[in-house]
């Protein structure tokens, strides 16, 4: 009897413990803490602002440069006075202003094809982020399930050690009163024993699965985490018979972001053929400049003029038009072209594989959810019959035509069975959810 109340002690002890946690968190919240604060996630992000600048870069390219440009200090030997234009051995103190810069006028569209493709790799960038969320999202569903289930074999566990522990307490009065062997009772304290490890051994899954998800989280593992746990039963599914797979597969063409992110990379790799075309055609540019000076000779006591004065008489403007003509340089424009085309085939080889893939997954998860729903059912249909026949067993027990091992085995084959169908049933339930989520519906519980 003490280790019975021992036992139960320790039951009681982990269920207080585990009503001290602070917070349970949904399916919901875990999916969205862990797209804010996934690392794979934080990468895709980073990803997306260095393609943003690449953007920002390329519109900055369209328009005018300019440059600015002063220096100043002394000149000795013969020098161009440029207030004579005439050579002179005097030392002087001169400053010189520079204003200059240019513009492309016509390039065959080279910078507008640039900017168009710098958008496109924005966009598949954020449809990058997009993707790495969604494989976030999906592990954490597998993890959260992982903890129901392993919070249901507790409860399992717990349900068996009660059937135990009352059977144990009947059979001990009987032993105690003669009316049976010491046998008898010694094989329910061992089956107890058993059952006590298998609930030690749940709550050790329990607490591994939480562990699991911690990390997943990118939560600190010290600090204490739990979930809310729906009753399975109530888990909205929808009809297998609306998941038809080339039905999913059509929806998923257009709301998996691996199909959008390579789309847009296709995009862009036109119009990179288009920029390196361009590079193999003359272009035009426009360019101007303004600059004046001022010179004092520090050796001459001829008058010189003020330095306003100065500035304002030499200021001199320039502009002009020029003509860039590629004629050689190593075949460097031609390679960077026809790599660029390369580059496009690739995308579009790359797009028809990631869809082949994505065809074939719908097809396995829609036929692995119909496994998964035939498994459930069968093994409800089990757990129905080792219900029975554990009722009948008990009847038969306690009126003395059963022995103590062969009631002990029927107990044991119910805890199994209820344990497989928990299994079945949270599999199936994975199962039609991962169909949800192709058919764009997300992860919900």
């Amino acid at each position: 009897m003490k280790k019975i109340l021992f036992l139960l002690s320790l039951i009681v002890t982990a269920n207080y413990s585990n009503a001290q946690t602070p917070e349970k968190w949904t399916l919901r919240q875990c999916v969205d803490y862990a797209m804010k604060n996934n690392i794979s996630v934080k990468q895709a992000d980073v990803q997306a602002r260095i393609v943003a600048l690449q953007l920002k870069q390329a519109k900055l390219y369209q328009l005018p440069n300019a440059s600015f440009s002063t220096s100043l200090g002394p000149s000795f030997g013969r020098s161009l006075d440029p207030s004579t234009n005439g050579y002179s051995n005097l030392t002087s103190f001169s400053q010189n202003y520079n204003l200059q810069g240019g513009v492309e006028i016509y390039n065959w569209g080279k910078l507008k094809n640039s900017n168009a493709a710098a958008q496109f790799n924005l966009k598949a960038a954020l449809a990058d982020i997009e993707k790495a969320a969604n494989d976030v999202a999906l592990s954490v569903a597998t993890y959260y399930l992982q903890i129901l289930s392993a919070s249901q074999q507790i409860n399992i566990s717990k349900v068996q050690i009660q059937q135990t522990t009352n059977n144990l307490i009947a059979t001990r009065k009987k032993v105690d009163a003669g009316a049976l062997p010491e046998l008898n009772a010694l094989e329910f304290e061992s089956q107890l024993a058993t059952d006590s490890t298998n609930y030690v051994a749940a709550q050790t899954n329990y607490t591994q699965a939480l562990l699991s998800m911690q990390g997943l989280l990118n939560l600190d593992a010290a600090k204490s985490f739990d979930v809310e746990i729906p009753n399975v039963e109530k888990i909205p599914l929808d009809n297998l018979t609306d998941l038809q797979p080339e039905t999913v597969y059509h929806l998923a063409l257009d709301n998996q972001p691996n199909i959008k992110s390579n789309r847009f990379r296709i995009k862009a790799n036109e119009k990179n053929v288009f920029v390196n075309k361009a590079g193999m055609y003359p272009s035009i540019t426009g360019s101007y400049s303004l600059s004046s000076g001022y010179i004092d000779y520090l050796t001459s006591s001829s008058f010189k003029s003020p330095y306003f004065t100065q500035l304002n008489n030499n200021f001199r403007q320039n502009v002009g038009v020029g003509i860039s003509v590629p004629i050689f340089n190593n075949g460097t424009n031609r390679i960077n072209y026809e790599q660029s085309k390369l580059n496009l085939q690739n995308t579009k080889v790359t797009e028809e594989q990631i869809e082949q893939k994505l065809k074939l997954d719908i097809f396995t998860a829609y036929s692995n959810a119909l496994n998964a729903l035939q498994k459930f059912n069968a093994s409800k249909k089990q757990v129905d019959v080792a219900q029975k026949t554990f009722e009948f067993a008990q009847k038969r027990y306690d009126v003395g035509l059963l022995n103590t091992l062969d009631f002990i085995t029927n107990q044991n084959n119910l805890l199994k069975a209820k344990t497989q169908n928990l299994a079945d049933q949270y599999d199936y339930v994975f199962k039609m959810k991962l169909l949800e989520f192709y058919k764009g519906q997300g992860l919900k519980l």
